[in-house]
């Protein structure tokens, strides 16, 4: 019986070690079968990872300081060290950072699981099915945390490297960072940062690419993309707010999977678009949505617009379309955005001009109402300046200056009214189809992403010019931007920055070439947001720079020269001068002189803290079209007087 009992168990084992076997021959012949490309490229093979790639740069060398991180961020990484988890900022902040822009959120990456997070921070609840994150709730501010081991656990079936493949000589810390790295979606987006120990880490090239201005995907884009087509939608809003070129491999990825754009959950669609719409980098972000045909999946209507202005030669950045966007990004930035309905309505009020061309005068008194916040003041206001010719087609149809004001009240209403139905094409598919008949040469997806609730919203902008505009009467007592209330998106905020936005649209056809007044906050430096469709335009320079105050000199002595001369062979007394000015003034639309506060903006919580202390000081011009009113302006590339330092910034990328 003993020798039977033995002979069975040494059967069982037998049996167990040749199914093992077995079952490792099958594996085995399955990676064969799978062929080199199946595997993505983020994946190493075993005992392939180069190290000698990895970096570790100090951050102040990229002139990073720690006054520069929220509060609120150091407070998660505090906490999160003193129980002894690592914690890293990463992604787009670090980019950010390097770039000197600012972030746009501060997120954080740990060794503490979920649970662990949560724990740690009264106020902090997990999110997400997929990839599940921690939104921790601190000092007034929500910080996104995740955890490695989320992302260990989400890509296991990605045959994620272990431990046991761990190089010799690799620090184990480097070897979790990497791992991390390795499944973000682009080289720029993969960089770490220890504030505390001012080490900026990189395993991807993304500094490299950072140095190059290049978007890159992390492995290979169609992988990428098909994992996951929203990646796209990103790298196009990135590539758009940070003027960036976008690599040959994953540009004929996104080519490739454009059409994938449409099976996104509309949420999700809505949420990428106003990333890119609301946060100043919304006319180069339509320009690659269009240049990738992308915008005839997500906004078939402009982009037939857009198509047929092409065909008549008209300059892309000349469309009203792009003019209502680029005076859109001169009021919003990445820390002073707006809500979606201000887009939301810019583009209903573009299509409703398109699909019934309107008198100049009318357009000018509908946005000087909205401005103003009343129908008697906006329809004085429209009444005494907009006696120009404006040139946009096909949107403006004639320009009058003789219409009485109850003409004018019923057509602006009218206008008003034709809004609202131009919203329902970008909430209703059969609406979207009836507005694209006109158009049988463009294709349609039918898609709509715009949500019912958001619609509602801009229809109210608009409903009080459309049922009684006599009785709309809200006039301001100043004419400054309420950004935080914007952000929410109150209607009256809303109201007054649609009619600026499409003043300064209107105004821009009339006076080419104008300044307008500039204000300087305190932010850190900002370069240009445009793309290549935006070539050729001239850039400013921080108020506080020398080479500034040498251009205004050079500017100043240019004038004295040419006035002189003028002087002397006209000899007008400073009496008549007066009143030459006054005369001109008069004839020169401008909006209603505001008071001028000068202020130091200071920083909130949410904010960056500058380095560099920077005047807030406007500089009025006085052929500046909207006279004594303050217009935030992007800080764009520097001058000749700057190349220097960006070259210094530039070699601090390159491999040593």
């Amino acid at each position: 019986m003993a020798i039977t009992s033995l002979r069975g168990k040494g059967n069982n084992h037998l049996l167990s070690r040749l199914k093992l076997l077995l079952n490792q021959q099958q594996r085995l012949a399955h990676t064969f079968s799978e062929g080199p490309h199946s595997r993505p490229k983020m994946v190493p093979e075993e005992g392939l990872i180069d190290m000698s790639k990895w970096r570790k740069e100090d951050s102040r060398l990229f002139g990073i300081t720690r006054s520069m991180i929220p509060e609120s961020s150091w407070n998660v990484l505090r906490i999160l060290r003193r129980e002894g988890f690592e914690a890293y900022l990463v992604g787009g902040c670090v980019r950010d950072l390097i770039l000197k822009r600012i972030p746009k959120d501060f997120d954080v990456i740990t060794t503490a699981n979920l649970k662990q997070i949560k724990r740690q921070f009264h106020r902090a609840q997990i999110v997400g099915q997929r990839f599940p994150i921690c939104m921790v709730h601190i000092k007034g501010s929500v910080i996104e945390v995740s955890s490695f081991e989320t992302v260990a656990k989400a890509k296991r079936s990605d045959k994620e490297v272990t431990f046991s493949q761990m190089p010799k000589g690799c620090d184990k810390k480097d070897f979790i960072r990497w791992r991390n790295s390795m499944h973000r979606d682009f080289t720029i987006n993969s960089l770490f940062f220890d504030p505390l120990s001012n080490k900026i880490f990189d395993y991807a090239n993304g500094m490299a690419d950072l140095g190059s201005l290049e978007l890159r995907s992390l492995g290979s884009a169609k992988l990428s993309f098909k994992e996951d087509c929203a990646r796209i939608l990103r790298g196009l809003r990135i590539a758009a707010r940070l003027s960036l070129s976008i690599s040959k491999e994953t540009e004929t990825a996104i080519h490739k999977f454009s059409s994938s754009i449409s099976t996104l959950a509309t949420s999700r669609i809505m949420m990428e678009m106003n990333y890119m719409l609301s946060y100043g980098a919304a006319e180069p972000s339509l320009c690659l949505l269009w240049k990738f045909n992308l915008l005839r999946v997500l906004l078939p209507i402009h982009a037939a617009y857009l198509d047929e202005q092409r065909i008549r030669k008209f300059p892309q950045n000349s469309t009203m379309l792009m003019k209502l966007f680029f005076n859109l990004d001169k009021v919003v930035t990445v820390d002073r955005p707006s809500d979606c309905s201000l887009w939301v309505a810019l583009l209903a009020f573009h299509m409703a001009l398109v699909s019934h061309p309107q008198d100049a005068l009318v357009v000018f008194t509908f946005a000087s109402i909205l401005y103003h916040g009343g129908c008697k003041k906006g329809l004085k206001f429209a009444r005494d300046n907009a006696q120009v010719i404006v040139d946009y087609l096909p949107e403006i149809s004639s320009s009058s200056a003789c219409k009485s004001e109850e003409e004018l009240e019923k057509e602006v209403s009218l206008l008003a009214s034709l809004v609202l139905d131009s919203v329902a094409a970008l909430t209703a598919t059969e609406s979207l189809f009836e507005t694209m008949s006109k158009y049988p040469e463009s294709p349609c997806s039918g898609l709509v992403f715009v949500p019912k609730k958001t619609a509602q919203g801009v229809a109210e902008i608009f409903r009080v010019l459309a049922d009684d505009i006599k009785s709309y009467n809200r006039e301001r007592k100043n004419y400054e931007i309420d950004y935080p209330v914007l952000r929410k998106g109150f209607l009256h905020a809303t109201r007054f920055v649609l009619g600026k936005i499409i003043l300064e649209t209107m105004s821009s056809s009339i006076l080419k070439g104008e300044e307008f007044v500039q204000e300087d906050y305190r932010h850190l430096e900002q370069e240009s947001i445009k793309e290549n469709c935006n070539k050729g335009k001239k850039r400013g320079l921080k108020p506080d720079t020398p080479e500034l105050k040498q251009e205004f000199a050079k500017k100043h002595k240019l004038v004295e020269k040419k006035c002189r001369p003028l002087e002397q062979e006209m000899d007008i007394d400073n009496q008549d001068v007066v009143t030459l000015s006054q005369n001109v003034e008069k004839e020169t639309c401008r909006l209603p002189e505001e008071k001028v506060i000068k202020k130091k903006h200071k920083a909130t919580k949410q904010q960056l803290k500058t380095v560099e202390k920077n005047n807030d000081k406007e500089n009025d011009s006085p052929s500046s079209l909207l006279s004594g009113e303050k217009i935030q302006k992007r800080k764009e590339v520097p001058d000749k007087g700057e190349k220097s330092s960006q070259l210094r910034l530039s070699s601090l990328f390159k491999y040593t």
